[in-house]
């Protein structure tokens, strides 16, 4: 198997963007767009900062 991009991969990036601007705006026009609410944002960014910086070093398990 050949191991050169393809596909969506393979575009430079100013085409990817244009792309998935398209996309996002006919979602928003659509109205099945997600819009975050500040609560939303706040707890993925908790979960985020948890997976990537070993947050279950505060949630000891018992041995």
């Amino acid at each position: 198997m050949s191991t050169r991009q393809r596909g969506f991969a393979s575009m430079d990036r100013e085409k990817q963007r244009q792309i998935a601007r398209k996309g996002g705006m006919a979602a928003h026009e659509k109205g099945t767009a997600h819009e975050w609410t500040s609560e939303e944002a706040r707890l993925a960014g908790r979960k985020g900062g948890e997976a990537s910086h070993g947050g279950g070093r505060r949630r000891r398990q018992p041995s």
